[in-house]
Parts: C-alpha cells; structure tokens; sequence
C-alpha cells in the first residue's frame, strides 16, 4: 500500500502532465508550431513581433548607466560556467561509467531558441543567449550531482531543505539505518527508466 508521500508524488505527476497540455494549448493560442525541431510562426505573428522589437541604439540609450556599469559583474561569470561546464562533463565521463550510472545528455539542458524571437534585438538575443547557457550549465551540473548523489549516499537530510532536485524523493528517510542498508543497492541501480519523471 502506498504511503502519503507516494500518493502525493502521483499527483503531482498527474499535475506536471495537465501542466504539459495547458502550455501546449498555450502555445497553440500564441500560433506557435515546433516543426522537426524548428520553431514558426505564422506570418502575421511574425510581423507583428518585428514592429514590437526595440531598436538597438533605443535600447542602449534607453539603459541607465548603473545597468551598464553591472555588465562586467554580469558576463563576468562567463568563464566560471564554461570551467564548471568542463569539469562537470569530464567527471561524468572518467566516473559515470566505473559506477554504471548513465550520463545525464548535456544538450538536454542547453537550449538556445530565444534567437527565434523577432522582437528581441540583438542585445537582448545575446543576454538571453548568456541566461540559457547559465541556467542550462547550472541544471546539468546539478543533475551530475543529483545522480552522484544517489549512487553515494541517498538520504534525505533531517531539516527540510529549500529546493530539493528530482531525484531527491527517492532517497530513504534521515535516520531510517534500517532503510538505508536495505535500498542502497536498489538505488545505487535505479537508473534504469530515465524517461519517467522522477521528482
């Protein structure tokens, strides 16, 4: 029988599955189709979005000096991300294989298609260029180390920790030994269906 923390897993699946139909409803709304990996649309939509983008010396001008004086902080994180980027996929690929735990697909995370939106200048393509690469690099990284976790030590901490990732609801409870030494080895394989949402 399933306990209360498993019920509520399924329901938050059965949610993050109307999620995946209200955003493709969503984007039927805004004409939007995804194509063999390209995204359209219609040509009306586009034109509309081309009279919306802001024109790049509006866009500077438009910008505080405070905001300009920001950017090197900014971009300044640039080559500790392409670093953590590197080393993340060098361990996985020296590491994973000795444990047999699967890869985790970096293009998976990585997605670059704000460079498809006519009413973006060029600036604004670069910085959300920079924001997908971060965010991306960040959620692979953490993936990485979810995985690595869950081979090395798959427990839940005692206090409630602010954002767990989505393998974290698998692990046994803190201070369940019992629970522990009797599923380590069914976790350290559990990597078998990596399709199915894990949460």
């Amino acid at each position: 029988m399933p306990n209360q923390i498993e019920v509520l897993i399924e329901k938050i699946r059965e949610l993050e599955a109307e999620l995946e139909i209200a955003l493709a409803n969503r984007a039927e709304e805004l004409r939007l189709r995804i194509l063999d990996g390209k995204i359209e649309y219609t040509n009306d939509i586009l034109a509309a979005h081309r009279a919306l983008k802001k024109g790049l010396l509006k866009y500077v001008l438009d910008s505080s000096p405070l905001k300009i004086i920001t950017l090197p902080f900014i971009y300044g994180i640039a080559p500790p991300l392409v670093l953590l980027d590197a080393s993340v996929s060098l361990y996985q690929f020296v590491c994973f294989p000795v444990y047999g735990i699967p890869k985790v697909n970096r293009k998976d995370y990585l997605v670059f298609d704000h460079a498809n939106l006519a009413y973006l200048n060029l600036i604004e393509k670069v910085h959300c260029a920079y924001c997908s690469y971060g965010n991306g690099i960040l959620a692979y990284a953490r993936e990485i180390a979810a995985r690595t976790e869950q081979y090395w030590c798959p427990i839940k901490h005692a206090k409630r920790i602010k954002a767990a990732h989505s393998r974290y609801n698998r692990f046994v409870d803190y201070g369940d030994a019992e629970a522990y030494h009797k599923k380590l080895g069914e976790l350290r394989k559990d990597f078998e269906n990596e399709s199915k949402p894990i949460l």
